[in-house]
């Protein structure tokens, strides 16, 4: 109402400079009305706007709590079942480890008690080849008993190799004379195949050799080379008697075999200085021993048998064809092994790639493939929570 009074007065007044106040003032009123009218509708968008965020918060809030409860559902129950599966695997593994440690234990005590008893058994067999030691000492006392036991086991060496064909007990080997051998080797003839006799006899010395060990052990070296300078004639002359009496080419060898029954005896005449090669050379007598006489007949058996291969060549190649027929059949039989290895092979690759794919599972546990496979049924807020919580990887 002021303000109509003051424009009729500047009207009257009839004054421009007067109306151009009154409208600039006009103008600054509305301008301050027009403020006034946009800071209450700021506040009030703003109040709505508060309002409404304050909404979606809270329904972002419950969306999260519930997504988290059912990622926190699903990793135990992963949880669960890892637990069920490692427990399974580690019982299977238990029951099979125990079954292994079971039976290697099974067999080690087996072992155990079978060298026990052997062990025991060995025990009482010493005990009785020391009752009978007496016997032995009592029958080595004897020079005859002493040659019937050279004998026997000369023939117990030969009976082990040879075969009963293959050599003679007790036989003439000199033409027109009574001296007979304890044993010869038939060897194959040249000309006429007519057997060539290897004539073995058995000497045993053991005076000699007993006073010579005794001397040694006394420690009297005088005595000790008495003793071996008596042991080196008697086996000389053993060697001269032998070839006198049982060589006598070509119906034999131009060799024969003087055997010591005992390994003792036998080194002894080698570490006498040159006493095995004068045998050798003079008399034309190899010395032997129990060891090597069994190395110089498993030589003659070996001779015997390629002599009887090259003589029957037919029936050696097919011995030859029946071995390719069984080589062929074992070949197959290699080759089935081989298949079956190859399926053992195949199966622990698969059981490999099983493993790394559950390796990859539990490394995945937290990705969570079954929610992401269903993010696109949800609504656009939802899937928009869901990308926000999705955990990372480890």
């Amino acid at each position: 109402m002021v303000e109509i009074l003051l424009l009729l007065t500047l009207l009257a007044a009839g004054s421009t400079a007067v109306l151009l106040a009154l409208f600039l003032m006009r103008s600054r009123s509305a301008e301050r009305e027009a403020r006034q009218e946009l800071s209450q509708g700021l506040a009030t968008f703003s109040q709505t706007l508060t309002a409404q965020m304050g909404s979606i918060a809270g329904v972002q809030n419950a969306q999260f709590e519930t997504l988290r409860g059912a990622v926190e559902q699903r990793l135990e129950r992963i949880q669960q079942d890892n637990t069920a599966k490692l427990d399974q695997m580690r019982q299977t593994v238990d029951e099979k480890l125990h079954a292994t440690l079971e039976k290697r234990l099974s067999e080690s005590f087996k072992q155990v008690s079978e060298r026990l008893e052997l062990v025991h058994k060995g025990l009482g067999e010493m005990q009785t080849l020391a009752a009978g030691v007496g016997d032995l000492k009592r029958v080595l006392s004897n020079v005859k008993t002493r040659g019937v036991f050279g004998e026997t086991q000369l023939a117990a060496l030969l009976e082990q190799v040879m075969a009963p064909e293959q050599y003679e007990r007790n036989v003439a080997t000199r033409p027109g004379s009574s001296a007979r051998v304890e044993f010869a080797i038939k060897l194959p003839g040249r000309d006429s195949g007519s057997p060539v006799l290897l004539p073995i006899d058995a000497k045993f010395p053991l005076e000699d050799y007993q006073r010579l060990q005794a001397a040694l052990e006394s420690g009297d070296l005088l005595a000790a080379e008495v003793a071996g300078k008596a042991l080196e004639a008697r086996v000389k002359l053993e060697a001269r008697s032998i070839a006198e009496k049982y060589v006598e080419p070509p119906h034999t060898t131009d060799f024969a075999l003087l055997y010591l029954p005992f390994e003792g005896l036998f080194a002894e005449v080698l570490r006498r200085p040159g006493l095995f090669d004068h045998i050798q050379r003079e008399s034309r007598i190899t010395v032997c021993g129990p060891t090597n006489l069994l190395a110089y007949l498993n030589s003659l058996q070996m001779g015997f048998r390629t002599l009887a291969i090259q003589q029957r060549s037919s029936e050696v190649w097919k011995v030859l064809g029946t071995v390719k027929s069984e080589f062929g059949k074992f070949a197959e039989v290699l080759a089935n092994t081989k298949r079956q290895l190859q399926t053992v092979a195949n199966t622990i690759d698969q059981a490999e790639v099983r493993t790394r794919q559950i390796e990859r599972k539990l490394k995945d546990v937290e990705v969570l493939p079954g929610a992401e496979a269903t993010q696109e049924d949800l609504p656009l807020e939802e899937r928009a929570v869901g990308d926000l919580v999705r955990l990372p990887k480890q």
